[in-house]
């Protein structure tokens, strides 16, 4: 079943790039999770690096940043040194979160099929309901249009 705004956004507690990370303790915080195929790929780093350039800005809106996707805690801790990133990121192995948030879903490369994250992202209010989502993400412009509407929130 689909997600949609207003919906609760999907319970999750699930290890991260310094610590822990779960639903439950971003209440009272809006939130984005945005999710992203693999560590250290081109796309994935620019979505990465457009986050962690707004990081004081999304701060400044009471809004916390965390990045999502089914590689290991070892890959994230790699990938966020790199990068200089200021936000955890979460590991999903098991993709029971992924498959939650429905962007566990089957993708199409060079007529190949496969299972993989489609590059989503998810704001979530300060109650823990799903404020708005943004599919299929095409990356470019796409940080400050999640920072606007997390401010608008």
């Amino acid at each position: 079943m689909p997600l949609n705004p207003g919906d609760p956004a999907p319970d999750f507690t699930l290890p991260a790039t310094g610590g822990t990370v779960s639903l439950a303790g971003l209440r009272g915080r809006k939130a984005v999770l945005y999710f992203y195929p693999k560590d250290d790929t081109s796309g994935c780093t620019l979505e990465a690096q457009a986050f962690n350039a707004l990081a004081e800005a999304f701060a400044a809106a009471d809004t916390a940043v965390i990045g999502v996707s089914p590689d290991s805690i070892k890959s994230h801790e790699k990938f966020s040194a790199k990068y200089g990133l200021g936000f955890p990121l979460v590991s999903d192995e098991t993709k029971a979160m992924l498959d939650a948030y429905g962007v566990w879903a089957e993708k199409s490369m060079y007529g190949r099929k496969y299972m993989g994250v489609e590059r989503t992202t998810v704001l979530i209010d300060r109650d823990g309901t799903v404020a708005r989502i943004w599919p299929k993400v095409k990356v470019p412009g796409h940080a400050d249009e999640v920072l606007a509407a997390a401010r608008a929130l």
